[in-house]
Parts: structure tokens; sequence; C-alpha cells
């Protein structure tokens, strides 16, 4: 350690934790800080959910813990860099679930219908509809082009049950060959689902120089021109979930469309985190999860998103009195809410007969006839989990009370600063053998990013490295072998934070290439577990 400056010492006022609580005095968005329960460094390594038995964790915050003297003293909360893999929870979340837990309790089934005059909740046949209206100015479409349901690779299922129609032509789809494996499989899946070889129709993306990490707008694009005529769906992910880079959505879109090709979006990393006009890019559909920069919980509901000319029926265009839609997985929940509950809209009839004996029978059944809703919600299967939506209405309510853009502002200053203070640590701090210890793989311009840096260490660094910051509460997420993202999140990260969290990374750094850093077998949050596989993605 003996070559470590340590921040506060370096060249440049600009690099103090003084200047970075300057920052935060100025942050817009500063005061929503107070309404996430951050954990503190004790509640990471507790063994039980209350501190003493006095205080549970779910009613703790740093301030709180002062003011009502729950726990002795203050607690010093942990510095959250991982909003990219799960959000924080908000304070209204709690209040929110115990408010349909008890209109279950004192209404039961009547709950599905009637609203209350003490409470803001909908009625539970209502509140997908309630939530996916808040979550439509978040992704840039109007309510009817939303639905709140299922999970994400569930919703990508049922969107290429629609978008992916395959020909003798045209059967292909473009994927980014890092994707999440979730969506590799979900595509692989449905290729073969088709009696296709996914070894010919499905084409993964990697980037032109193979020593970099992130795929150029040209070079994507290029590989769209390459398989145009044989490529019936491209589906890329928004912000890539590994080196954080921003696709460019509106460019890459419009290239498909001109191809003819139908374009989708996974968007895990990119809602919540970066602007989105899914309606102004005529982007064709797309998926989200919520449990990210959304702060749901833990496989929170999903989302999805359908363009407005997909979503439309007309009971007038056949002429023969048939309903005309976009084909699409059904089930009774899309279906129009005057027939949802309807056992037959019309009677048939069938005649049996045999070549010896003539009619032996007649045989009168219903048959139902499917009517979606008009929009992203005629896509839906099942009734939704009410109690699912109620985080996701509690994270809602705060996106509420600022902007995207916004947040987007905020964003860019807070991983800029980051990115700054990394690479001044390697230049100041870190001593002549700094530049062969980590470095960013994420784009470096700010618009070509989300809120999330991909820091790649050298070889052998990870266990260490992650053992350290863990010891010093500051979380953040790994890719192994040796990828550690870091993701401050504007709703309530600070610049203080990032500052405090680079102090620990330097000093880790160090510590991992001398053999100083934590004994351990990897992530300390996972000790135990690796047999359930999640060692391998934390």
């Amino acid at each position: 350690m003996a070559d470590y400056k340590p921040l506060e010492d370096r060249v440049g006022q600009h690099y103090t934790l003084v200047e970075a609580q300057k920052l935060d005095t100025s942050d817009e968005l500063h005061h929503l800080r107070s309404e996430f329960i951050i954990p503190t460094k004790d509640d990471l390594k507790r063994k039980t959910l209350s501190n003493e038995g006095t205080s549970p964790i779910l009613l703790r915050h740093e301030t709180l813990t002062v003011q009502t003297g729950l726990a002795s003293g203050y607690e010093e909360p942990c510095i959250y860099l991982c909003g990219n893999s799960l959000g924080l929870q908000p304070r209204q979340t709690t209040d929110l679930v115990a408010t349909h837990l008890k209109a279950w309790a004192a209404k039961g089934v009547f709950g599905h219908f009637k609203a209350h005059d003490d409470s803001d909740m909908p009625p539970f046949v209502d509140i997908d509809e309630v939530a996916a209206q808040r979550m439509a100015p978040i992704v840039g479409a109007s309510a009817s082009e939303v639905a709140i349901m299922e999970t994400l690779t569930a919703n990508l299922h049922l969107m290429m049950a629609s978008f992916y129609r395959p020909d003798k032509a045209k059967y292909k789809i473009v994927i980014e060959g890092k994707a999440f494996p979730s969506d590799h499989y979900a595509v692989e899946s449905q290729i073969r689902h088709h009696g296709l070889d996914p070894k010919d129709a499905m084409i993964l993306v990697e980037p032109a120089d193979p020593l970099q990490a992130t795929i150029s707008t040209s070079h994507m694009l290029s590989i769209i021109d390459e398989h145009a005529s044989s490529t019936t769906l491209v589906l890329l992910p928004g912000v890539q979930y590994y080196t954080g880079q921003y696709f460019d959505i509106p460019r890459i879109t419009a290239h498909a469309h001109h191809h003819g090709i139908m374009i989708g979006w996974d968007l895990a990393h990119a809602v919540g985190n970066v602007e989105l006009d899914l309606h102004g890019w005529d982007v064709d559909f797309a998926v989200w999860c919520s449990y990210k920069y959304l702060n749901s919980g833990p496989g929170a509901i999903a989302g999805l998103f359908v363009h407005e000319k997909h979503g439309q029926v007309d009971k007038a265009a056949s002429g023969n009195g048939k309903v005309e839609f976009r084909h699409r997985l059904s089930g009774w929940w899309g279906g129009d809410k005057a027939t949802r509950f309807r056992m037959g809209s019309r009677t048939s009839t069938c005649f049996m007969f045999t070549r010896d004996t003539g009619l032996v029978g007649v045989l009168a059944y219903h048959l139902l006839e499917f009517v979606p809703i008009s929009g992203a919600a005629g896509f839906q299967v099942g009734n939704p989990c009410a109690l699912a939506i109620c985080p996701l209405l509690a994270s809602l309510a705060l996106f509420e009370q600022t902007s995207m853009s916004a947040i987007r502002s905020k964003s860019i200053r807070l991983t800029s600063y980051l990115e700054e203070l990394l690479h001044h640590s390697k230049a100041h701090g870190l001593g002549e053998r700094s530049t062969s210890l980590f470095q960013i793989i994420t784009p470096s311009n700010p618009a070509e990013r989300g809120a999330q840096l991909s820091i790649r260490l050298k070889a052998g660094m990870l266990q260490g490295v992650m053992a350290e910051l863990e010891e010093q509460g500051a979380v953040v997420d790994e890719r192994k072998p040796d990828v550690v993202r870091v993701a401050p999140t504007a709703l309530y990260n600070t610049f203080s934070e990032v500052w405090q969290f680079v102090d620990i990374f330097s000093r880790a750094c160090i510590k991992a290439q001398d053999g100083s850093a934590p004994p351990g077998g990897g992530s300390a949050a996972l000790a135990g577990i690796d047999s359930k596989g999640w060692s391998h993605i934390k």
C-alpha cells in the first residue's frame, strides 16, 4: 500500500470530498434519496433482519435511525451502486403493499371492483391499467401502448410469437452476440419452435474489433445490411448489460424498417435509466423488467410496449363480421372487457355421418371468439398479480416527482464524475502500475452509455477487489472473470458516495495486487450458495 495516495491528498481541489459534497448541495434531485431505504453497512453483514430485536430493517434509514432512536447511535449507510442489478426499496412500498392486503382482507372478491374513500389505490381489476398510465411517460409512449404484465422473458416469448413469423425467404433473427443469456435462450427456442436451425437462423453480432467490448452503430447496421434479404426480426438491448453501452435505438430502428424488418428492444437496463421515445422512434415492440432502475423488488412484474400500429383491432375491415387484429398468443385478460367473462359468442352445429348408416348424430358446441383489447393490453394473457404491482406503483410515484430529463441529466453528471475520478486515481493515486490494474470498457461518450461503468480488472484481481469492497460496505456487481459493474443511480446516489467508492476501490486494487485483500471464495454475500449458480453472475 506504500505507493497509494488517498484521494484527499491528491493534487487538485476538484478531487476532494468537500468538492463532492458541494455537488450534492446543488443537486436538484438530492431530496429523493430520503424516499428510499438505504441499507447500513451493519445491515449487510447482520445474519438477522432485526437489529438486536429493536428495529426491523424495513423501517430504518440513516436519518430515521438518528431521529427515532430505534437503534443505538448512527449507523453508517452502505455505498449502494448496484441499481443496475436490483434497485433499492422506496419507503412507500411497505404502505402500498399493506394497503392492498388490507383491501383484500376487508373486501375479499369485492376488492376487484370497489375503490375506497381513504385510499388512492385502484380496485384490483384496474391496477394494471393505472400502472401502465404511469409507466408510459418513462418509456415515451401513450398509455394504450404499454402493458404491465408477466416477466421480461415471458413477455419476450409473447412478443416473438406475434412478431417472429418466418417463411422460406425471411426467417433469420439478428441478435447481439453477448446478449443476456435469457434473451439468447428465448430466441433460440423460438427458432426451434418453428422447425428451424439456430445455427442458420440466428445471426450473432460481435464487435468488429475482437479486442473491443462494444459494437459500433455502423457495424451493427452493416450486419443488418448483410442479412437483410433473409432477416425477419432484429432483437437488441437498449443498454447492454455487460458493457453498459447505450445503443442508438432510433437510428438502428429506422435502418431495420428501411429493409422491411421488424425490430424489438430489450430495455431491462434502459427503462428508468435513459430517456426513451419508443412511439416517436417507431419501435415495433419492447420489453423490460422493473426490478433494476424501477426499484420494484426482486423478480418484480415486467412491462411491454407495442406500437399503436400493431395494436389496432378492426371489427369492420374484413367485411364479413370477422375481427381483424395482429396474430398473438391469446388469453382472457387481453380480451375485450365487455366480453371477458362470457362463456361463448355463437353456437356451431356438427353433423356426423357414416357411409353405411347416414346421419348418426348431431353435436352442437360453443365457439369462443377472442376479441382483444386495442393496444398493448390486448397482448395480455392472464390477470396480473395486483400485489406485485403495488411496489411498482410506489416507485412510479417517485418518478412522477421529477422527469426522465432531469434524471438523465443528473445521471450523466454522476457517471461522468465517477469516470473522471477513476482516471484521476490511475494517474495520481496508484503509481506506475496503475495502467495495468484496470480499464473502463464502457464508452466514454455519455450519449453512448447509461448510468453504468464496467471496469475490467487485471486478471486474478476480481476476487480480492470484491472482498475488500464488501468489507468496506461498497455494493457493486461483478461479472466473472474480471469485470466490476458500477452504477450510480440518479434517484438515490450522491456525488459524495461516488467519491468514497473510488477511494475504496483504489485501495482495493492495491490490496488485491499485493495479496493483502480479505480472504474468501468470492462474493461474501453469496458464501455457501455456489451450487445455485449465482456466483457466476453476481
